[in-house]
């Protein structure tokens, strides 16, 4: 019996759809790092809102301090008198009157700060809080934290504010005191 003269061809790719989705995938990533200026993607993170378009929920985690009575009405970056009563942080890059959710990574308490200072001015450190905003959340010293950007629209952060107010005492007409 002779054979055809002709070959049957047989497909077989030298690359594979897995492939190609690995080599976009690191392209991506690639390109988002440069982005980022070399942050890593943890640093910088999209989520999906429903019904919305995307946006940067922006975290940071490291060491912070604090700042307190030798700094005292002092002239901030923000051109206010600095008041360690106050609810407030220095970043080294964030703009002035960002609010920044933060949370000590030890015991989890968390409080809601506002830039409005230039700083840390020691290495390694990525915020500087107030006297106010430390005891609030049991920072003594330097301790690891998280710092979460938030909007002004925030609910969770109106409703940490609301709950710092304080309000003062009055008097009834028949003097006793009422709240």
């Amino acid at each position: 019996m002779e054979r055809p003269s002709f070959r049957t061809a047989h497909y077989s790719p030298s690359f594979s759809l897995y492939k190609v989705a690995a080599g976009v995938l690191f392209a991506a990533l690639a390109l988002n790092s440069y982005a980022n200026g070399g942050a890593s993607p943890a640093t910088s993170k999209t989520q999906p809102t429903a019904g919305k378009a995307r946006h940067a929920h922006w975290y940071q985690i490291g060491l912070a301090s604090w700042y307190g009575g030798h700094f005292q009405g002092r002239t901030t970056a923000a051109g206010e008198a600095y008041d360690m009563n106050q609810l407030t942080c220095a970043h080294p890059t964030l703009p002035m009157g960002t609010w920044l959710r933060v949370t000590n990574l030890h015991n989890r308490k968390a409080t809601y700060v506002r830039v409005n200072d230039r700083g840390p001015l020691v290495d390694g450190r990525i915020v500087d809080l107030s006297y106010a905003a430390a005891q609030v959340i049991g920072l003594s010293g330097v301790g690891r934290v998280k710092l979460e950007q938030v909007h002004q629209n925030d609910p969770a952060l109106a409703q940490a504010l609301v709950a710092q107010l304080q309000f003062p005492v009055l008097l009834n007409p028949l003097g006793s005191i009422a709240r």
